[in-house]
Protein backbone atom coordinates (compact mmCIF):
# COMPACT_ATOMS: atom_id res chain seq x y z
CA UNK A 1 0.00 0.00 0.00
CA UNK A 2 1.24 3.19 -0.99
CA UNK A 3 2.54 5.81 1.64
CA UNK A 4 0.01 8.87 1.70
CA UNK A 5 1.40 11.98 0.10
CA UNK A 6 2.30 15.54 2.43
CA UNK A 7 -0.78 17.25 1.45
CA UNK A 8 -2.62 14.18 1.82
CA UNK A 9 -1.59 14.10 5.71
CA UNK A 10 -2.23 17.55 6.26
CA UNK A 11 -5.93 17.98 4.38
CA UNK A 12 -7.56 15.54 5.95
CA UNK A 13 -11.46 15.76 6.45
CA UNK A 14 -12.19 17.33 9.47
CA UNK A 15 -12.19 15.12 12.35
CA UNK A 16 -9.62 13.12 14.39
CA UNK A 17 -6.55 13.22 12.69
CA UNK A 18 -4.99 9.97 11.69
CA UNK A 19 -1.73 9.55 11.60
CA UNK A 20 -0.14 6.20 10.07
CA UNK A 21 2.67 6.93 12.40
CA UNK A 22 1.39 8.36 15.65
CA UNK A 23 4.79 9.53 16.76
CA UNK A 24 3.43 11.62 19.96
CA UNK A 25 2.19 11.04 23.52
CA UNK A 26 0.87 13.00 26.83
CA UNK A 27 5.14 13.36 27.05
CA UNK A 28 5.11 15.08 23.83
CA UNK A 29 5.07 19.00 25.19
CA UNK A 30 3.99 21.86 23.02
CA UNK A 31 4.74 25.42 23.45
CA UNK A 32 1.61 27.60 21.38
CA UNK A 33 2.84 31.28 21.98
CA UNK A 34 -0.44 34.08 21.99
CA UNK A 35 -2.46 31.01 22.94
CA UNK A 36 -5.51 32.81 24.75
CA UNK A 37 -7.25 33.55 21.09
CA UNK A 38 -7.35 33.10 17.54
CA UNK A 39 -5.70 30.80 15.87
CA UNK A 40 -3.15 29.91 18.79
CA UNK A 41 -6.18 28.95 21.05
CA UNK A 42 -7.38 26.91 18.49
CA UNK A 43 -4.29 25.08 17.81
CA UNK A 44 -3.74 24.76 21.64
CA UNK A 45 -7.30 22.96 21.60
CA UNK A 46 -6.35 20.67 18.21
CA UNK A 47 -3.28 19.45 20.05
CA UNK A 48 -4.50 18.97 23.09
CA UNK A 49 -7.56 17.11 21.64
CA UNK A 50 -4.79 14.50 19.88
CA UNK A 51 -3.31 13.98 22.72
CA UNK A 52 -0.13 16.76 23.53
CA UNK A 53 0.62 17.93 26.69
CA UNK A 54 0.04 22.02 26.07
CA UNK A 55 1.82 25.03 27.03
CA UNK A 56 -0.27 28.02 26.42
CA UNK A 57 1.20 31.54 27.13
CA UNK A 58 -0.79 34.74 26.76
CA UNK A 59 0.60 38.14 28.05
CA UNK A 60 -2.57 38.98 30.43
CA UNK A 61 -2.74 36.04 33.34
CA UNK A 62 -6.97 36.96 33.72
CA UNK A 63 -7.30 36.13 29.65
CA UNK A 64 -4.83 33.11 30.01
CA UNK A 65 -6.51 31.62 32.82
CA UNK A 66 -10.06 31.82 31.10
CA UNK A 67 -8.79 30.10 28.20
CA UNK A 68 -7.31 27.27 30.00
CA UNK A 69 -10.80 27.11 31.93
CA UNK A 70 -12.90 26.94 28.82
CA UNK A 71 -10.55 24.19 27.65
CA UNK A 72 -10.79 22.13 30.86
CA UNK A 73 -14.57 22.89 30.74
CA UNK A 74 -13.93 20.38 27.36
CA UNK A 75 -12.41 17.31 29.09
CA UNK A 76 -8.75 19.04 27.57
CA UNK A 77 -6.84 18.36 30.74
CA UNK A 78 -3.46 18.51 29.68
CA UNK A 79 -3.10 21.96 29.06
CA UNK A 80 -1.10 24.59 31.15
CA UNK A 81 -0.54 28.55 31.74
CA UNK A 82 2.74 30.11 31.53
CA UNK A 83 2.51 34.11 31.49
CA UNK A 84 4.64 35.41 28.30
CA UNK A 85 4.98 38.73 26.85
CA UNK A 86 7.41 38.08 23.72
CA UNK A 87 8.01 41.86 23.13
CA UNK A 88 9.58 41.77 26.55
CA UNK A 89 13.48 40.47 27.14
CA UNK A 90 12.89 39.92 30.70
CA UNK A 91 9.36 38.42 30.05
CA UNK A 92 10.86 36.10 27.73
CA UNK A 93 13.64 34.86 30.44
CA UNK A 94 10.94 34.46 33.47
CA UNK A 95 8.86 32.35 30.59
CA UNK A 96 11.50 30.00 29.62
CA UNK A 97 13.62 29.39 33.72
CA UNK A 98 9.60 28.79 34.60
CA UNK A 99 9.51 26.36 31.66
CA UNK A 100 12.78 24.59 32.52
CA UNK A 101 11.45 24.27 36.05
CA UNK A 102 7.80 22.50 35.09
CA UNK A 103 8.78 20.44 31.81
CA UNK A 104 12.42 20.35 31.11
CA UNK A 105 12.48 19.76 27.36
CA UNK A 106 10.10 20.68 24.60
CA UNK A 107 9.01 18.80 21.26
CA UNK A 108 7.01 21.68 19.74
CA UNK A 109 7.77 25.29 19.32
CA UNK A 110 4.42 27.38 17.86
CA UNK A 111 5.68 31.38 17.52
CA UNK A 112 2.08 32.19 16.89
CA UNK A 113 2.23 35.84 18.99
CA UNK A 114 1.84 38.48 16.57
CA UNK A 115 0.11 42.23 16.37
CA UNK A 116 -0.56 44.86 14.04
CA UNK A 117 -2.11 48.07 14.29
CA UNK A 118 -4.06 48.68 11.08
CA UNK A 119 -7.46 48.08 9.95
CA UNK A 120 -8.02 46.09 6.50
CA UNK A 121 -7.14 48.73 4.09
CA UNK A 122 -5.18 50.85 6.23
CA UNK A 123 -1.25 51.29 6.07
CA UNK A 124 0.05 53.16 8.85
CA UNK A 125 3.89 52.60 10.17
CA UNK A 126 2.93 54.46 13.26
CA UNK A 127 3.66 51.52 15.94
CA UNK A 128 6.18 49.87 13.30
CA UNK A 129 8.56 49.44 16.14
CA UNK A 130 6.67 47.60 18.28
CA UNK A 131 5.20 45.04 15.66
CA UNK A 132 9.06 44.31 14.65
CA UNK A 133 9.88 44.05 18.07
CA UNK A 134 7.28 41.72 18.76
CA UNK A 135 6.52 39.33 15.60
CA UNK A 136 10.40 38.93 14.49
CA UNK A 137 12.31 39.68 17.40
CA UNK A 138 9.86 38.19 20.27
CA UNK A 139 10.02 35.20 17.74
CA UNK A 140 13.77 34.89 17.49
CA UNK A 141 14.46 35.22 21.67
CA UNK A 142 12.35 33.01 22.51
CA UNK A 143 13.45 30.12 20.30
CA UNK A 144 17.17 30.94 20.96
CA UNK A 145 16.48 30.69 24.63
CA UNK A 146 14.69 27.44 24.23
CA UNK A 147 16.81 25.89 21.84
CA UNK A 148 18.68 23.74 24.78
CA UNK A 149 15.49 22.78 25.62
CA UNK A 150 14.24 20.66 22.31
CA UNK A 151 14.78 17.12 22.49
CA UNK A 152 16.46 15.61 19.68
CA UNK A 153 16.43 12.24 19.48
CA UNK A 154 16.76 9.63 16.68
CA UNK A 155 13.12 8.39 16.78
CA UNK A 156 11.61 11.75 16.75
CA UNK A 157 12.27 15.37 15.87
CA UNK A 158 11.84 18.33 17.38
CA UNK A 159 9.31 20.93 15.40
CA UNK A 160 9.43 24.51 15.27
CA UNK A 161 6.66 26.37 13.51
CA UNK A 162 6.54 29.90 12.85
CA UNK A 163 3.11 31.36 11.85
CA UNK A 164 3.99 34.08 9.59
CA UNK A 165 2.33 35.61 5.71
CA UNK A 166 2.45 35.19 2.57
CA UNK A 167 2.48 39.47 3.13
CA UNK A 168 6.17 38.81 4.34
CA UNK A 169 7.13 36.89 0.51
CA UNK A 170 9.82 38.11 -1.10
CA UNK A 171 8.15 38.54 -4.24
CA UNK A 172 6.13 41.36 -2.29
CA UNK A 173 9.56 43.16 -1.96
CA UNK A 174 9.86 45.58 -4.97
CA UNK A 175 13.46 46.98 -4.29
CA UNK A 176 15.75 44.69 -5.56
CA UNK A 177 19.18 45.37 -3.85
CA UNK A 178 16.82 44.20 -0.48
CA UNK A 179 15.26 41.31 -2.22
CA UNK A 180 18.88 39.85 -3.52
CA UNK A 181 20.37 40.40 0.26
CA UNK A 182 17.64 38.35 1.16
CA UNK A 183 17.90 35.79 -1.48
CA UNK A 184 21.28 35.22 -0.62
CA UNK A 185 22.49 31.55 0.41
CA UNK A 186 25.00 33.34 2.90
CA UNK A 187 22.03 35.17 4.51
CA UNK A 188 22.87 35.72 8.28
CA UNK A 189 21.08 36.59 11.09
CA UNK A 190 23.15 39.71 11.20
CA UNK A 191 22.36 40.66 7.74
CA UNK A 192 18.73 39.99 8.40
CA UNK A 193 18.61 42.30 11.56
CA UNK A 194 20.09 44.89 8.91
CA UNK A 195 17.39 45.03 6.47
CA UNK A 196 14.88 45.29 9.53
CA UNK A 197 16.96 48.34 10.73
CA UNK A 198 17.27 49.90 7.36
CA UNK A 199 13.42 49.35 7.64
CA UNK A 200 12.75 51.38 10.66
CA UNK A 201 15.38 53.97 9.73
CA UNK A 202 13.46 54.65 6.73
CA UNK A 203 10.16 54.64 8.63
CA UNK A 204 11.86 57.28 10.78
CA UNK A 205 13.05 59.68 7.90
CA UNK A 206 9.73 59.23 6.48
CA UNK A 207 11.22 57.29 2.62
CA UNK A 208 9.28 53.95 3.37
CA UNK A 209 6.88 54.31 1.27
CA UNK A 210 9.53 54.94 -1.84
CA UNK A 211 12.24 52.44 -0.91
CA UNK A 212 10.06 49.28 -2.24
CA UNK A 213 8.63 47.69 1.15
CA UNK A 214 6.09 45.59 0.79
CA UNK A 215 2.82 47.68 -0.11
CA UNK A 216 -0.23 45.70 2.14
CA UNK A 217 0.60 46.32 5.77
CA UNK A 218 4.38 47.41 5.56
CA UNK A 219 4.82 46.98 9.27
CA UNK A 220 3.64 43.63 9.54
CA UNK A 221 4.86 42.84 6.72
CA UNK A 222 8.50 42.82 7.20
CA UNK A 223 8.07 41.40 10.00
CA UNK A 224 6.91 38.14 8.35
CA UNK A 225 9.80 38.87 6.02
CA UNK A 226 12.20 38.89 8.69
CA UNK A 227 10.97 35.85 10.40
CA UNK A 228 10.52 33.42 6.77
CA UNK A 229 14.62 34.29 6.04
CA UNK A 230 15.20 33.48 9.96
CA UNK A 231 13.22 30.14 9.70
CA UNK A 232 14.89 29.51 6.24
CA UNK A 233 18.67 29.82 8.17
CA UNK A 234 17.69 27.93 10.82
CA UNK A 235 16.16 25.38 8.52
CA UNK A 236 19.78 25.12 7.58
CA UNK A 237 21.46 25.06 10.22
CA UNK A 238 19.97 22.50 12.09
CA UNK A 239 18.90 20.01 8.81
CA UNK A 240 19.25 16.75 9.82
CA UNK A 241 20.39 17.43 13.55
CA UNK A 242 16.44 16.57 14.96
CA UNK A 243 14.97 19.94 14.54
CA UNK A 244 12.89 20.91 11.77
CA UNK A 245 12.07 24.72 11.09
CA UNK A 246 9.10 25.77 8.66
CA UNK A 247 6.83 28.84 8.56
CA UNK A 248 2.71 28.39 8.26
CA UNK A 249 1.05 30.68 6.88
CA UNK A 250 -2.97 30.75 7.28
CA UNK A 251 -3.94 32.88 5.30
CA UNK A 252 -7.04 35.15 5.61
CA UNK A 253 -8.56 33.84 8.42
CA UNK A 254 -11.54 35.16 10.92
CA UNK A 255 -9.71 36.83 14.13
CA UNK A 256 -9.18 39.72 15.99
CA UNK A 257 -6.18 40.97 14.06
CA UNK A 258 -8.94 40.87 10.77
CA UNK A 259 -11.70 42.36 12.67
CA UNK A 260 -13.41 38.83 12.50
CA UNK A 261 -12.89 38.66 8.91
CA UNK A 262 -11.92 36.27 6.26
CA UNK A 263 -12.46 33.81 4.35
CA UNK A 264 -12.08 30.72 7.37
CA UNK A 265 -12.08 30.10 10.70
CA UNK A 266 -9.24 30.48 12.92
CA UNK A 267 -10.45 26.29 13.88
CA UNK A 268 -9.84 25.93 9.95
CA UNK A 269 -6.28 27.32 10.29
CA UNK A 270 -5.75 25.56 13.77
CA UNK A 271 -6.65 21.95 12.23
CA UNK A 272 -3.77 22.77 9.41
CA UNK A 273 -1.66 24.16 11.66
CA UNK A 274 -1.54 21.20 14.09
CA UNK A 275 -1.84 18.40 11.71
CA UNK A 276 1.89 20.53 10.25
CA UNK A 277 3.48 20.18 13.58
CA UNK A 278 2.71 16.73 14.06
CA UNK A 279 3.57 15.20 10.66
CA UNK A 280 5.31 11.45 11.05
CA UNK A 281 8.96 11.88 11.46
CA UNK A 282 9.28 10.42 7.40
CA UNK A 283 7.25 12.82 6.27
CA UNK A 284 8.35 15.70 8.51
CA UNK A 285 10.10 18.17 5.82
CA UNK A 286 12.51 21.52 6.90
CA UNK A 287 12.49 24.59 5.37
CA UNK A 288 9.24 25.02 3.59
CA UNK A 289 6.18 27.94 3.47
CA UNK A 290 2.93 26.34 3.51
CA UNK A 291 0.41 28.39 2.74
CA UNK A 292 -3.52 27.34 3.20
CA UNK A 293 -5.40 28.10 -0.02
CA UNK A 294 -6.86 31.12 -0.96
CA UNK A 295 -10.35 29.70 -1.77
CA UNK A 296 -10.35 26.40 -0.29
CA UNK A 297 -8.74 25.04 3.23
CA UNK A 298 -8.00 21.64 1.76
CA UNK A 299 -6.11 22.57 -0.68
CA UNK A 300 -2.17 23.07 1.22
CA UNK A 301 0.19 24.90 -0.86
CA UNK A 302 4.45 24.39 0.08
CA UNK A 303 7.57 25.53 -1.12
CA UNK A 304 10.76 26.29 -0.33
CA UNK A 305 11.54 29.51 2.04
Amino acid sequence: MAEPKLAELISQPSGPFQSPTRWWSKETVAIVTGGNKGIGYAMVKQMAEMGVTVVLTARDTEKGLKAIEALRSQGLFDVHLLCLDVSDPESIRTFVSSFQQHFGVLDILVNNAAVSFNEIGENSVEHAETVIKTNFYGAKLLTEALFPMFRRSSSSTSRLLNITSRLGSLNKVRNRHIKKILESDKLSEEVIEGVVSWFLEDVKSGQWKSRGWPELWTDYAVSKLALNAYTRILARRYEGEGLSANCFCPGFTQTAMTRGKGTHTADDAARIGARLALLPPQHLPTGQFFIIGAHNTSVILNSKL
